[in-house]
């Protein structure tokens, strides 16, 4: 009887004992991410509700990827609909058609909330596709910076740029190899004007400048500065009225630091857009291996201004309405929430990235599908993901260091699911060009760009946008340039 009793009583202590063990661990607080913390939102910004239609003219050069990563993050969270290209760009360098939206059937015939593809500007056919409450925004870059970075990209592209020996060379005497017939030179001069849709070409006269102005204006409700990205992504948030993780971002396509004396440029589009538009043979590849001369002088740079006149003149003014932006907003409080944006990069960076977040060479990422691309001498770095990550931190962390072009890969396969892969044919190899890995989806048809003419057209049929012209990118090296150099630039 007593061995029963004290069985019983081991029993019900074993029980006991379980069930606070099981009770302890059922109330211990689940692992919370860094994206879900206070944090995350950052300062109120009180009753509004946030914007969900949104056109984003993506212009050239100007940290606009950067941008964009930021509404393919924001719209792919919520599950946004994207007026996504049929292949990577909206029909540039030709005005935009609405028709060049994936599955555009009519005016309004569907709700798209975001549009931010590379485009050149035709407002009556976005307003086709995009609703009447569209927050219209874009971004601008000093035309003297901006010729430097479209010289290197566009070197072996642009036929005015191909002919000079080096970008001072071009500046010295642009009309010398300027030839506003040939194909692919808008990117040689007023290229931010082009990408607005208006006449880069047209001579300079105080006039044309203002209307051009009021156009952009008229049709913009913000314009930001890349010079100073921050305080840009602090504007953007408060007229989206965007919590503050929306707008941190880590510093894409950033290019691998050559040795001093030694001009880089990003090579990631290069080969690319070489093969898209057509030039070079052995021998005009083997000039593409050497490094375009950016250096300047003073004099040069003002020449460059003067060929540039046009966006020049637009630079100061919408740099100026920055700066009166800022003013209303308030510096003091400007400078609080640019502090706390740096303070989250950093808090992101350390949890997202590996390293503390130093860019690496792409052939050390160890998956594939975030490698950026690469095609040129220099190497553009990507970043590798810290391990042990859980799930929803990750797949946050993957969504801000994916590459453009996965990431526009992956949104289109979440709208436009293809049906089970159709088996190839005996003998024929599958075109089936989307492919699942780790949850990314790549294209694997990309040598076909060889077979487009950048802008071109064949056939007498317009060449699809998206097998012609890839631009790649890079905002200004990391914001350090934004941290130290507030106030270079900076125009009153």
């Amino acid at each position: 009887m007593w061995k029963a009793l004290l069985l019983f009583i081991a029993i019900a202590f074993a029980g006991q004992l379980l069930g606070v063990i099981f009770n302890k661990s059922s109330v211990q607080p689940a692992a919370r991410s860094i994206f879900s913390s206070p944090d995350a939102q950052g300062p109120s910004l009180g009753s509004c509700q946030p914007h969900t239609h949104i056109m984003f003219l993506k212009t050239h050069k100007t940290a606009s990827s950067t941008v964009l990563n930021m509404l393919y993050r924001f719209g792919e969270e919520r599950d946004l609909r994207f007026a996504l290209p049929l292949g990577y760009q909206l029909g540039y360098p030709l005005p935009f058609n609405a028709h060049r939206v994936k599955g555009y059937i009519g005016p309004r015939a569907m709700e798209f909330h975001i549009m931010g593809n590379h485009m050149r500007f035709n407002k009556l056919e976005v307003e086709k596709v995009m609703p009447a409450d569209t927050f219209y925004f874009s971004i601008i870059r000093d035309p003297v910076a901006l010729a430097e970075s479209s010289f290197a990209y566009y070197k072996e592209v642009a036929p005015a740029f191909r002919k000079a020996k080096g970008l001072g060379d071009f500046a010295d005497d642009p009309k010398k190899y300027y030839d506003p017939r040939l194909r692919n030179n808008h990117y040689a001069r007023n290229l931010l004007l082009f990408d607005f849709g208006m006449d880069n070409n047209a001579n300079f006269s105080l006039a044309l400048a203002q209307r051009c102005e009021a156009t952009i204006r008229r049709a913009f409700k913000l314009i930001l500065v890349s010079e100073y990205f921050d305080q840009s992504m602090i504007l953007l948030r408060h007229a989206l009225c965007w919590p503050l993780d929306a707008v941190v971002s880590f510093s894409l396509n950033a290019r691998q630091q050559k040795p001093s004396g030694v001009v880089g440029i990003s090579g990631s589009w290069v080969g690319k857009a070489v093969a898209v538009a057509g030039v070079g043979g052995r021998g005009e590849l083997s000039q593409a291996k050497t490094l375009p001369n950016l250096s300047l002088t003073d004099e040069q740079r003002e020449k460059l201004r003067q060929w540039n006149a046009l966006d020049w003149y637009l630079y100061k003014a919408f740099n100026r309405t920055f700066w009166e932006e800022i003013d209303r907003f308030g510096l003091t409080q400007m400078e609080q929430e640019v502090a706390l944006l740096r303070m989250r990069r950093e808090d992101l960076a350390r949890v997202c990235l590996r390293d503390g977040g130093k860019p690496v060479e792409a052939h050390r990422i160890r998956d594939k599908n975030i490698r950026p691309f690469q095609s040129g001498l220099v190497k553009i770095l990507g970043y590798e993901l810290q391990p042990g990550l859980d799930n929803a931190t990750r797949m946050a962390c993957l969504r801000m260091i994916r590459p453009e072009i996965q990431y526009k890969d992956v949104l289109d396969a979440k709208q436009f699911p293809r049906g089970p892969m159709v088996q190839a044919q005996p003998g024929q190899p599958n075109r089936d060009p989307m492919v699942a890995a780790s949850g990314s989806f790549l294209r694997h048809d990309l040598p076909r760009t060889r077979e487009r003419l950048l802008g071109g057209e064949v056939g007498g049929r317009t060449v699809e946008e998206g097998e012609r012209d890839w631009d790649r990118n890079h905002l200004m090296g990391s914001n350090q340039t934004l941290i130290h150099g507030q106030e270079k630039g900076r125009l009153r």
